[in-house]
């Protein structure tokens, strides 16, 4: 069995002799005992207990109200032994879909992990969707269990249950001496009841294990499929890409509700037996540089939209507090800007790190890994066993072929499309009930991200944008972040938005959308200073044509820019789901 001493990190990571194989990366794990298969929840919980860490502190609740509770590996492994149990009473069992409706208090852990040690499909929804998004996920995910609050429930479920004929059960945390609802139960007494005690049933390397679903520009969302076996990948890359030790104490900000938030809040961190942070509070710059303060967080894993909400908050703030005890801190979720790595270099006195990855990838595929040199704006280089490239498309991100049917790699520096080689653990298996949308991923035997980007004669990647942003204009191909981190640089500015507007002449011009700095006011003058600001730092061809001022940029709820939405009512097109909009 493979375990962590105190301050071992990426050092003790060397593969043999032959290199880095995924099947040495699994021998890193234990397996269930006897040899009965791979559970992500026993590698997380179940496995350190059983090897004497069981004392370990393995999640740690800072409460509303200011208060702290912090759980062992061995309260957790009883609490989510008892929800196995209590599915397993109601008849909710193998590849039976879970849902967690909840805010970020402890039941979302033991419901995610309890279900997974059932052999049940867990699917973790952030709690500020509204009634038709949960209606379209539960339905879509064929769901039979939902667990949630009584607030939630009447809020945003009483409505719909009778449009959702398979869910059977829905469990309601914290009624306390309230009664149940009619066709609700009240879970803390069933776990409270429950046996400590549970065997985990045999599970295969390629059972289902996690159901995320994913926003697509127009559509319905789409639940990518995710297996046990994507634990290796969540396991190796949370020591590769972000240094996971056993005293770790790391704080994720991301939602359990998001990928990141599973993948990295709670399955990563939890192989390696780190100390999980949880904090239930929303945003506040003030809060969060004192919790890394307070709680000695040593890696932190954060989104670049939060990472700009720090840097609006002002230096003097994140000069009063000592962050000497980040060793690492990681950002995902969309590009981060060049001028936050040097901002958090300078003002944090820890280097932003970028790293790339997916929802249908399950984890991080590209990294600056630690102790790497950091060149702000790239995203690093293809974690072990990943291999990636950078190939001709045409219009719409179409793959070019040449007249013998091969792709045909970009030359460093090229704008091209990001693709992998299939085959990695976390890799998604499909989306639920659409396999041709899965199939349209995958082309000339490698699997198309969406994303365009480059790679430079280092190996390094660099992001220029989704296949469905870039932009044509003039005959050059314009990636908006490229243009959106030029104009942040500018000291009024706080955050961009760019998309190309159609042209007769040039076929798109570049528009701007630009929130400012809370003490700085939009004029007029200011428009034309930000253009030749512009202009000179990416030219002609590059910068902007247009500019207009706005109070704030459409995000989705986990933080990124909706660049097809600014396009969509620009043009006065379909808007597409918005099910994952950020409230404005």
């Amino acid at each position: 069995m493979e375990t962590d001493a105190p301050g071992r990190g990426t050092a003790a990571l060397e593969p043999p002799d032959g290199g880095f194989t995924w099947a040495w990366a699994r021998s890193l794990l234990d397996g269930l005992p006897g040899g009965r298969g791979l559970n992500i929840a026993h590698e997380a919980v179940d496995r350190h207990v059983l090897s004497g860490a069981g004392e370990r502190t393995a999640l740690r609740f800072l409460r509303s109200d200011g208060t702290r509770e912090d759980w062992t590996y061995h309260d957790l492994r009883a609490a989510t032994n008892r929800f196995a149990n209590v599915l397993g009473a109601l008849g909710i069992g193998r590849g039976d879909g879970v849902v967690t409706l909840l805010d970020r208090r402890p039941e979302v852990y033991v419901a995610c992990l309890g279900t997974l040690k059932a052999a049940a499909v867990s699917t973790p929804l952030f709690p500020a969707f509204g009634r038709d998004p949960i209606r379209q996920r539960l339905e879509l995910g064929h769901t039979r269990a939902l667990v949630t609050t009584p607030s939630l429930y009447r809020k945003r479920v009483a409505a719909i249950r009778s449009e959702l004929p398979e869910l059977e059960q829905v469990l309601l945390v914290g009624l306390g001496s309230t009664t149940a609802p009619d066709g609700t139960v009240d879970l803390d007494a069933l776990l409270a009841s429950a046996s400590p005690d549970f065997t985990i049933p045999p599970t295969e390397p390629e059972d289902r294990a996690l159901l995320h679903f994913t926003s697509g520009t127009t559509g319905t969302p789409k639940g990518a499929i995710h297996v046990h076996e994507a634990v290796v990948a969540h396991h190796i890359t949370g020591r590769w890409a972000l240094d996971l030790r056993r005293d770790d104490v790391f704080w994720c900000t991301a939602d359990p509700g998001w990928v990141t938030g599973t993948s990295y809040g709670i399955i990563a961190p939890l192989t390696v037996g780190a100390t999980v942070v949880v904090d239930e509070r929303d945003f506040d710059a003030e809060r969060w540089y004192a919790t890394l303060e307070e709680q000695q967080v040593s890696v932190w894993y954060t989104s670049p939209t939060a990472a700009r909400m720090l840097m609006r908050a002002g230096d003097e703030l994140a000069h009063e507090h000592d962050l000497s005890c980040v060793r690492l801190a990681a950002s995902v979720g969309e590009p981060l800007n060049p001028e936050v790595v040097e901002w958090s270099t300078d003002h944090l006195g820890v280097t932003l790190h970028d790293n790339w990855w997916q929802t249908e990838t399950g984890g991080i595929m590209i990294a600056n890994g630690p102790g790497t040199e950091i060149r702000p704006g790239s995203m690093g280089r293809p974690v072990p066993g990943i291999e990636a490239a950078i190939l001709r498309c045409g219009d719409e991100g179409v793959l070019l072929l040449d007249p013998g049917g091969e792709v045909q790699p970009a030359a460093p520096g090229e704008a091209g499309h990001l693709v992998l080689r299939p085959g990695w653990p976390s890799m998604f298996r499909g989306y639920l009930d659409a396999p041709e949308r899965y199939a349209a991923c995958f082309q000339a035997g490698w699997y198309l991200s969406g994303d365009l980007a480059s790679v430079d004669a280092e190996g390094r990647y660099w992001y220029v944008g989704r296949s469905d942003d870039v932009i044509k204009t003039a005959g050059h191909l314009i990636g908006p972040f490229e243009v959106e981190s030029a104009l942040m640089e500018h000291p009024s500015v706080s955050e961009v938005g760019v998309i190309g507007r159609p042209d007769e002449v040039a076929g798109s011009i570049i528009k701007a959308f630009v929130a400012l700095r809370p003490d700085v006011e939009a004029t007029e003058d200011l428009e034309l200073e930000l253009l030749g600001f512009a202009r000179s730092r990416l030219g002609p061809a590059v910068a902007p044509r247009e500019l207009v001022f706005v109070d704030s940029l459409p995000h989705t709820r986990s933080g990124k820019i909706l660049r097809r939405l600014l396009r969509a009512r620009e043009l006065g097109l379909p808007e597409g789901d918005l099910s994952t909009l950020e409230p404005q």
